[in-house]
C-alpha cells in the first residue's frame, strides 16, 4: 500500500528495484532521500504514475493515502533522529536534518502509538522525552558493541562511524532508554555479527534481562 523510507542507506532503498513490477503504492521520503534516488536513474524503473514520490517534513503528522485514495487510517509524524548522511555520499555531501528519521504511528482514531527507529546514532534528551510512556518501540539493534565489526573482520568502521548505537555499554541504547516507562520494546535491524541474535548468549540474555526483545522472522506485534 505504501513505503515510507527513513534513510537512504542501500539496505534501505534497494528493495524498492523489487518493487517494480506495475504495483501502485505510494512512496514517502524526506527531501534528502528523494533526491538521492533523483540521482540514481535505476529508481526510474519505478512507474511515477503508479508510484508517486511524496515529500514529508519532520514534526508535520500526515495521513497516507491508500493506492486507491481512501484514507490508509494511519497518522505519521517523521521526525530527526542522530545519524549520519548515506555512506555512498559520504565525501561529496554535509549531512543535514533529514538524512535519518525515526517515524511516530497512531491510528487515526486514536489508539497507541508506536515508534520505529531503524537508525540512531545516539540517544538524546528529545529522543528519551518522545519515546517516554510509548506503547511499542521499534529501536535500532545493529550491534552489540561499537567495535564488533572491526573484532570480526567484517568491517573498517565502527557502529558510530556507520551511524549505529549500541546496544551495550553506558552510552547504549539499552542504558539510554533505561526507565521511560515503554511497555514494549524491540530491537531490529540486528546485524548478524550481533551476538544478542544467538539464543542462550549471555548478551541475549542481558538484553532480555533489561525488558528488551529479540523479534523472531515473521512475528507480528499488536500493541
Amino acid at each position: 500500500a505504501g513505503v515510507i523510507l527513513t534513510n537512504g542507506e542501500v539496505d534501505a532503498v534497494a528493495g524498492l528495484l523489487s518493487l517494480r513490477e506495475g504495483q501502485a503504492f505510494g512512496l514517502y521520503a524526506h527531501a534528502r532521500v528523494l533526491d538521492l534516488l533523483e540521482m540514481n536513474p535505476i529508481f526510474n524503473v519505478l512507474d511515477r504514475q503508479k508510484v508517486p514520490r511524496l515529500t514529508i517534513q519532520t514534526g508535520a503528522p500526515f495521513e497516507p493515502a491508500l493506492p486507491d485514495g481512501t484514507p490508509s487510517g494511519l497518522v505519521v509524524e517523521a521526525f530527526d533522529v542522530p545519524g549520519k548522511i548515506a555512506w555512498y555520499m559520504e565525501g561529496q555531501a554535509k549531512g543535514e536534518a533529514g538524512d535519518t528519521l525515526g517515524l511516530t504511528l497512531r491510528p487515526t482514531l486514536g489508539g497507541p502509538t508506536v515508534h520505529i527507529l531503524t537508525a540512531c546514532a545516539r540517544i538524546d534528551d528529545a529522543l528519551r522525552a518522545r519515546l517516554h510512556g510509548a506503547d511499542l518501540v521499534f529501536f535500532d539493534g545493529t550491534l552489540w558493541t561499537d567495535d564488533e565489526m572491526i573484532r570480526a573482520g567484517l568491517s573498517h568502521k565502527t557502529g558510530q562511524a556507520m551511524g549505529h548505537i549500541s546496544m551495550s555499554g553506558p552510552d547504549g541504547s539499552i542504558a539510554g532508554l533505561e526507565g521511560l516507562d515503554i511497555a514494549r520494546k524491540v530491537f531490529v535491524h540486528i546485524n548478524n555479527s550481533n551476538p544478542a541474535l544467538l539464543p542462550g548468549s549471555p548478551e541475549r540474555d542481558l538484553a532480555l534481562a533489561a525488558g528488551w526483545e529479540l523479534p523472531a522472522t515473521g512475528q507480528v506485534f499488536t500493541p
